[in-house]
């Protein structure tokens, strides 16, 4: 007699915060906003598809419904700009870059640097980025049998990338100092500051600033020594290496001729170090982190990984779907950027909802990914949903790991090739698993969505 076929396992659901039944008064809204925003979202905004109420931050519209939100972030985008609280948290490390930038400034400085994105340079990446991440595996291979933090090991990595990339002549500074001051920039700034809140001057002090000041002058005597050190190599006539450093410098707005000036070549070069590092290295993470909690999705992976080492020695991003699914996946879970929001230049309307001048409209894609009219089994690590044959299921504004309409994230390609490469030659190099000693994985919101206490993950060399 034929015994009956295993049940196949239960997909992983990783903890997060539960959502919220009942109201907060104002003082419990801002302590929990500031400890982990997570912790501040209800049942409702998971369940419907826009919800709208007065709050600490005055009229707040949340929108969860994706033809709302290609009406504010696409059909009427013009009517909408960062919010003021964003820029109050983002402008003083990232300056007036590409991220922070609005009007004609931001148009200006999106028409320049689009072209240094293109599919063809961005291509030209690949190379560079299989061999940091090559690199990585070889350092993770001699680690066999040890504990290490996957989440300084993915900071590592990624800022290796930018050294290859954006300035292939090197930092002038060791690299893990450079990850130790962007962590503690997003540490220090991410926890929402009342005064902010409140719309105070910002001649009033916030603490958050005055603990990110340290970080704030590495990043300005780093990013500052790298353009001397490039536009002197430039004026002696020497062949200066093609990467994204020289491309900004070079860069050129083709409706006006106008290059970009030292200070938005600063500010765009603290955004690609600070919040294009950052959220790669987290998404990474989080991709670890639920494959070593799912053996069926973990194996699935694995096998096409050394399937496509076996044909190539260095196979391209563009051969690993499953890969690609299982990153997009989590970032689907653990969005790097878990939360947008926009203010009304002028009234309108979404649907039967009014928007009134000058209120807030949120798009928050963790709540958004995993919201329970968009998605089957919402709180679970699927990664089939992102294979080609079921990615068109999905619609195009119910995932927005990189945003959407004309702010969509510029360095999105660039990311995905990044990260897929890097999770190739590592998971074919070795296994990570929970370390014995670890405690629980808590995300929390600081600027991006991260560990809070980082990843222990033990290592076994595979092969």
């Amino acid at each position: 007699m034929l015994a009956p076929a295993a049940a196949p396992a239960a997909p992983f659901r990783p903890a997060v915060p539960r959502p919220r039944n009942q109201p907060m008064g104002l003082f419990a809204f801002l302590r929990a906003a500031r400890a982990n925003p997570l912790t501040t979202w209800y049942e409702e905004h998971f369940e419907q598809p826009i919800v709208t109420g007065e709050g600490a931050l005055g009229r707040v519209t949340v929108v969860s419904d994706p033809a709302a939100i290609r009406h504010v972030l696409v059909d009427n985008a013009a009517n909408y700009r960062k919010d003021d609280l964003q820029r109050r948290v983002l402008a003083p490390g990232l300056g007036n870059g590409l991220l922070t930038a609005e009007g004609d400034e931001w148009r200006l400085q999106r028409r320049t640097l689009a072209p240094i994105f293109s599919p063809r340079h961005v291509a030209r990446f690949e190379m560079p980025m299989a061999e940091a991440a090559a690199r990585l595996a070889r350092r993770m291979k001699k680690r066999d049998g040890q504990s290490v933090d996957a989440a300084l090991e993915m900071t590592r990595v990624t800022l290796d990338v930018l050294e290859r990339t954006i300035f292939t002549h090197g930092l002038s500074r060791e690299p893990d100092a450079l990850g130790r001051a962007i962590t503690r920039y997003f540490e220090a700034l991410g926890p929402i500051d009342p005064l902010d809140v409140f719309g105070m001057p910002d001649w009033l002090p916030r603490i958050g600033r005055l603990k990110a000041r340290p970080a704030l002058r590495f990043f300005a005597e780093v990013v500052d020594e790298l353009i001397e050190r490039r536009r002197a190599l430039v004026a002696s006539g020497e062949e200066a290496p093609h990467d994204l450093l020289t491309l900004l410098l070079k860069a050129q707005d083709p409706e006006t001729g106008r290059g970009l000036s030292d200070l938005e070549v600063r500010a765009n070069i603290v955004t690609f170090i600070g919040a294009g590092h950052e959220t790669t290295a987290n998404a990474l993470t989080w991709t670890l982190y639920c494959l070593s909690q799912d053996e069926a999705a973990r194996a699935s992976v694995e096998a096409e990984i050394d399937a496509a080492f076996a044909k190539n020695p260095a196979p391209g991003s563009d051969t690993l779907p499953r890969t690609k699914a299982a990153l997009e996946e989590a970032m689907r879970l653990f969005p790097p950027v878990p939360f947008m929001s926009r203010q009304a230049l002028a009234e309108d309307r979404i649907g039967r909802i009014k928007i009134p001048r000058g209120s807030l409209v949120t798009v928050a894609p963790y709540v958004l990914h995993r919201h329970r009219r968009l998605w089957d089994e919402p709180d679970a690590f699927i990664p089939e949903r992102f294979l080609p044959e079921n990615r068109g299921r999905i619609d195009r504004y119910a995932y927005l790991p990189f945003g959407a309409g004309p702010r969509i994230c510029i360095g999105a390609s660039f990311s995905i090739m990044e990260a897929t490469l890097v999770l190739a030659h590592l998971l074919h190099a070795v296994r990570l698993d929970r370390a014995p000693e670890a405690g629980p994985v808590v995300p929390l919101h600081r600027v991006t969505l991260r560990p809070r206490d980082g990843l222990r993950m033990r290592v076994t060399a595979r092969g």
